[in-house]
């Protein structure tokens, strides 16, 4: 398992505050020192390398007036003391007849604030590199970019730490066997990877906003996380309209956490939602991200982020229920079908067609997908064919989808609100309104990467 720095006894408060600083600063310092040394995983070292340095000296002299600039300014020195004793070493080796390169020189200081920007951009592009798997790219990019710990990936994620570390060491590794160049790509290898870089954020925040397994249905410290990526990004990339489009998405989910669960964690569905709970700051943030995404858009049309938020943004901006533009949103997914072809995007938008339309019509949509290999063992499937069913008066079929989708459910709160809906199949609901747990809003986890969840 990766070494995590450890505080000396003693030290609470100043040892808080290093870590506070730690986890805001990191990303920056690591950015800066792999413009040296031109390897993330040497970088990574080198910045804990500052931080127990921070961690000894703090304490004793007190926290610096920049505490940032001093872990750059320490983590640095280490880098250029290494890199001199490559060439050193190289030198030595030259003398005695060995053909061996000698390091490339360390580039001159930044001028200015926007070279360390490029610096973090780099390191952007580089831990969500294709070359690496989803995984590791999610766990690499919450480790260097997201200031988390091994433990703490390994939470949010529910699997073990060695496993969380296992990746962040082979993606390190990978990296490095691969050569993979600290920069910035251009043309048409930047949109490759600008789509990967997107990807990750959007899984991170999927799995906060609606967990994969275990007992919490939301997990908010990662929706945190891949928002504050997500604007980081927006101001690195303030051209890219996808960029501002998947920020005016993230925006718009995140708005809605504080009543998407009830007093003992269940989740609480978007009709029943208390939406003067919705924080109206982040809606803002949203429409402001969501109307530079529109003015950036070039002669393609709308991007998938886009078209998501755009869908976030008519529920968002809803004061109530029965005032949601279904047919907007319908038709929204219409277009988003036809740019970023996915079975989870037809059955977010059947769920739109049957409010907007009734469920006779969105009932043959979801029939039509029964087959669809990725939506198998996809418990939303169900779920929605159960609502569907349930207003259509067949109480009977509905029960047993319902069934079929809790015992598809990996997530426990997710798997009893399910088992709740199957046994009071007998009640019927109100017509014109959806009570699955699936349908709507965009923004959370789906098979291939596509919008899910609506319903929340």
């Amino acid at each position: 398992m990766e070494p995590q720095p450890t505080a000396p006894t003693g030290a609470t408060e100043p040892t808080a505050a290093i870590e506070t600083v730690f986890r805001l600063e990191s990303p920056r310092v690591i950015a800066g020192v792999a413009r040296l040394v031109r390897d993330v995983g040497i970088a990574e070292e080198l910045t804990q390398d500052a931080m127990v340095a921070a961690l000894e000296q703090w304490p004793r002299d007190g926290v610096p007036d920049n505490p940032g600039a001093w872990l750059m300014a320490t983590a640095r020195r280490r880098a250029v003391d290494l890199i001199r004793r490559r060439e050193n070493y190289a030198r030595k080796l030259a003398e005695i007849g060995r053909d061996l390169p000698t390091a490339t020189p360390p580039p001159e200081e930044p001028a200015d604030p926007e070279d360390i920007d490029d610096d973090l951009l780099r390191l952007v592009f580089t831990a969500c590199h294709p070359v690496l798997s989803a995984e590791a790219r999610i766990a690499l990019t919450l480790r260097l970019l997201g200031g988390l710990t091994t433990p703490e990936i390994a939470r949010a994620f529910l699997v073990p730490e060695p496993t969380v570390a296992q990746r962040i060491v082979r993606a390190k590794r990978t990296l490095a066997r691969k050569n993979v160049a600290f920069e910035v790509p251009y043309g048409p290898d930047r949109a490759a990877r600008l789509g990967s870089v997107l990807e990750v954020i959007y899984l991170i925040f999927n799995e906060g906003y609606a967990a994969t397994a275990g007992d919490d249905w939301l997990r908010p410290g990662l929706c945190e996380d891949a928002l504050r990526l997500a604007r980081v990004l927006s101001a690195l990339m303030p051209k890219e309209p996808e960029v501002h489009g998947l920020t005016a998405l993230l925006e718009f989910q995140a708005s809605r956490t504080a009543a998407r669960t009830g007093p003992d964690g269940a989740p609480v569905l978007l009709e029943d939602q208390n939406r003067r709970r919705w924080n109206r700051m982040l809606i803002a943030r949203g429409i402001t991200a969501l109307d530079h995404a529109h003015t950036t858009t070039g002669p393609g049309g709308p991007g998938p982020y886009l078209l998501q938020a755009a869908i976030a943004a008519c529920h968002a901006t809803a004061y109530t229920y029965e005032e949601t533009d279904w047919p907007r949103i319908a038709a929204l997914y219409g277009l988003l079908a036809a740019r970023a072809p996915s079975p989870v995007v037809e059955l977010n938008r059947a769920v739109a067609v049957s409010m907007a339309e009734g469920p006779a019509p969105a009932l043959d949509l979801v029939d039509a997908l029964a087959a669809e290999p990725a939506l198998r063992d996809y418990h939303l499937l169900p779920s929605v064919r159960g609502d569907l069913l349930l207003r259509l008066g067949r109480t009977a079929e509905a029960r047993t989808e319902f069934e079929r989708a809790a015992s598809l459910a990996r997530n426990d709160r997710e798997r009893e609100l399910l088992t709740r809906r199957a046994e009071r199949c007998g009640q019927r609901l109100p017509t014109g309104r959806s009570g699955a747990v699936s349908a709507c809003p965009p923004g959370a986890r789906s098979a291939s990467s596509a919008p899910p969840r609506p319903g929340s």
